[in-house]
């Protein structure tokens, strides 16, 4: 017997370094999932952060204040849905562009990006290095 599950996946208007507005954001878009009784919201790439802050994701700043960002998501999460938000982290000498994934328990994974865009527009490999 299969069971259908509701995923939603959402368009935020994330600033480079703005936390503050981000977490607002992130927030809202986490309510309202909650509300039409989705069971996995998906959120954009570099979602805590912000995607283009370039040379700043090589700051330790800028992961201590995702990681605040994070907590404050994760200790007031209390819907039923899984929630799924990117952020950069810095692990045993390398800095990966990261999925985390929480639920009402608290964190549930972590996952870096395997595979990184470094063509045309992104220079990912300059801030962040494939998982392998």
């Amino acid at each position: 017997m299969s069971q259908l599950i509701k995923v939603s996946t959402c368009n935020l208007n994330q600033h480079s370094l703005s936390f503050s507005t981000n977490l607002k954001n992130l927030s809202t878009a986490i309510a309202t999932a909650s509300s039409s009784k989705s069971s996995y919201l998906l959120t954009p790439e570099l979602s805590i952060p912000g995607y283009g802050c370039e040379d700043h994701f090589l700051e330790s700043d800028t992961e201590l204040h995702s990681w605040e960002v994070l907590a404050a998501l994760v200790n007031s999460h209390e819907s039923n849905c899984i929630v799924d938000v990117g952020m950069g982290m810095y692990v045993n000498g390398a800095r990966y562009n990261c999925r985390v994934i929480f639920g009402r328990e608290g964190i549930v994974m972590i996952r870096p990006k395997t595979s990184l865009a470094n063509d045309g527009n992104y220079r990912e490999g300059r801030y962040f290095t494939a998982f392998s």
